[in-house]
């Protein structure tokens, strides 16, 4: 597991570097050590390391990991997969944050479910009108956003997206376009760039960069 926290060490280089350029302190910018399908023993690595944000797709997974990792104090988990209804209970239980709000259903589920400290939501906004991407459409995004504000239990705090596969100058007019969202609506949340295009992603105004294979190496297949 020593290659995770030297993979770690080596994102957060990158993330300073990134901020630098852009002008930011790295200060600005939090790395959520994406999770998904790996084992505890490599968030406990990661965690080690000084990794405290991690980031799960599936909810039970989340559920499981949250039990299993309850010793690592401080550990904060993040939603950043799409969620169904019927498993809002598990991230309004275990998650500091979910990232991918798309349905007033699943914020009123949320909401409902979430006790103590409000959940910090992102809404996901499908940037580049991909058929196979969730997010709510650009031009829908000011009424979801107004039916979200008042719900109790929730924080909203800024947008997420994921833009098409590319280059780090094909990916940018989306963060460009997602941070100009942002601004319009008064959030100052910007949850984008992965693995491929988190630097970009800095460069045009990330608050929050979602990372993975960088840190862990190729996730495990699915069971």
């Amino acid at each position: 597991m020593s290659d995770v926290a030297a993979s770690w060490r080596a994102v957060l280089d990158r993330v300073r570097a990134a901020a630098a350029r852009a002008g930011r302190s790295e200060q600005s910018v939090e790395v959520i050590a994406v999770s998904k399908l790996q084992p505890p023993e490599a968030i406990r690595a990661a965690y080690a390391a000084g990794a405290r944000a991690f980031g799960e797709n599936y909810a039970q997974e989340l559920r499981d990991k949250a039990a299993a990792l309850s010793d690592l104090a401080g550990l904060r988990w993040h939603a950043i997969g799409p969620l169904q209804t019927n498993k809002a209970r598990y991230v309004a239980r275990s998650a500091h944050a979910f990232h991918a709000l798309d349905r007033m259903e699943v914020a009123e589920e949320l909401s409902r479910r979430r006790t103590g400290s409000p959940l910090a939501v992102y809404v996901e906004v499908n940037v580049a009108g991909e058929s196979s991407k969730s997010g709510v459409a650009p031009d829908a995004l000011g009424r979801l956003l107004e039916s979200v504000r008042p719900l109790p239990g929730l924080e909203l705090v800024g947008l997420m997206t994921m833009p098409p596969l590319g280059t780090a100058e094909e990916v940018r007019p989306y963060f460009h376009a997602l941070a100009a969202l942002a601004r319009e609506h008064r959030l100052s949340g910007l949850s984008m760039g992965s693995t491929q295009d988190f630097e970009t992603a800095i460069e045009e105004g990330a608050t929050v960069v979602r990372v993975g294979t960088a840190i862990f190496g190729e996730r495990p297949r699915r069971a």
